[in-house]
């Protein structure tokens, strides 16, 4: 490690391969704690390139518990977080709808990062059992076309990790390297970043990368599709902006997507929704984010057709009836 802090302090970039050397070897406990420290520092001083990024995803797949769902052709909804707007659980409750439509999902997530409850809190609270027991896993897809990865249980080298995270008290790049690391390596992957920097580097990561993806971002600062402002939208193909009437939608204010202010508030918001008893306006957000991820996996479908697809999940309470089977 001393000669990699070397090489960065002098003002070197690593390489795709130098970089993920360097993090399988954190990730094996090789190096101290305060080396550790000083290698995080050196990218929060400056812009993470994309090799770096790709190099550090590469081994932090590699260090984790392997997880193979690739006969479940898969989708994960996941964001950064980070945005600061404590909105309620619009990508866990999006998952839920796509699975309602029997597209299988393998989400990963965690606690909290900003809001009061992340998917890990929501989930963990109705009642979820999280487990890296594939049989488990592969258990709740047949039952529920949903499994729910909670991203201690896979990634043992965060023990090495997580204290200086934790001491540092300051965002590091882990903070954009968690959603680009499902163990189960899913085939379809949408994406929701807070900022345009982050957006350009996923671009540039996943465009190596052979998965069918989708980036978003709303303009006003959202790791997802907000409706409360245009949606920045990029994939295998197309690099575009949205806006909330081509999902056949107006745009709503901020304080419609409030998450409340417990876990217990984000819970009762999520069972609300798929009850039937949601807002227009937290239903309308759920179905845009949720249509997004059927037409990853649909591309042929138009946008609004997936929209009433994700209706159709979710006013059946078939995605409520996903939720129950997980459950279970």
């Amino acid at each position: 490690m001393k000669k990699i802090l070397q090489y960065l302090f002098e003002g070197n970039k690593l390489t795709r391969e130098q970089a993920k050397n360097s993090l399988l070897e954190v990730g094996r406990g090789m190096h101290t704690e305060s080396e550790f420290a000083s290698f995080l520092t050196v990218f929060k001083m400056r812009q993470i390139t994309p090799d770096e990024l790709s190099g550090f995803r590469d081994a932090m797949v590699e260090l984790s518990l392997k997880t193979d769902l690739s006969d479940y052709n898969a989708i994960d909804i996941v964001g950064t977080g980070g945005d600061g707007k404590n909105t309620f659980n619009i990508s866990t409750l999006s998952a839920m709808v796509v699975a309602g439509a029997d597209i299988n999902v393998t989400k990963h997530g965690n606690y909290a990062a900003s809001s009061n409850s992340g998917s890990s809190n929501v989930l963990e609270y109705l009642g979820y059992k999280f487990s890296n027991d594939i049989e488990k896993l592969k258990t709740d897809l047949e039952r529920g076309n949903f499994c729910f990865l909670h991203a201690p249980l896979f990634h043992p080298a965060m023990k090495f990790i997580a204290p200086v995270r934790r001491a540092l008290k300051f965002p590091t790049f882990f903070n954009i390297l968690g959603p680009m690391t499902n163990p189960s390596s899913p085939k379809f992957q949408l994406l929701g970043v807070n900022s345009d920097e982050v957006f350009n580097q996923y671009k540039n990561v996943y465009s190596k990368l052979d998965i069918n993806f989708a980036i978003i971002k709303s303009e006003d600062g959202y790791d997802e599709v907000s409706l409360t402002a245009n949606t920045h939208f990029a994939d295998n193909n197309r690099d575009i902006l949205i806006s909330p009437k081509d999902f056949g939608f107006n745009r709503i204010q901020p304080e419609k997507l409030y998450g409340g202010d417990s876990v217990k508030d984000a819970a009762n918001i999520f069972i609300d929704i798929l009850e039937g008893k949601g807002t227009p306006e937290q239903n309308n957000v759920v179905l845009a984010n949720a249509a997004l991820g059927i037409n990853l996996v649909y591309p042929k479908k138009d946008l609004v057709e997936c929209v009433e697809i994700a209706r159709v999940s979710l006013e059946s309470k078939s995605a409520l009836e996903k939720l129950k089977a997980v459950m279970e």
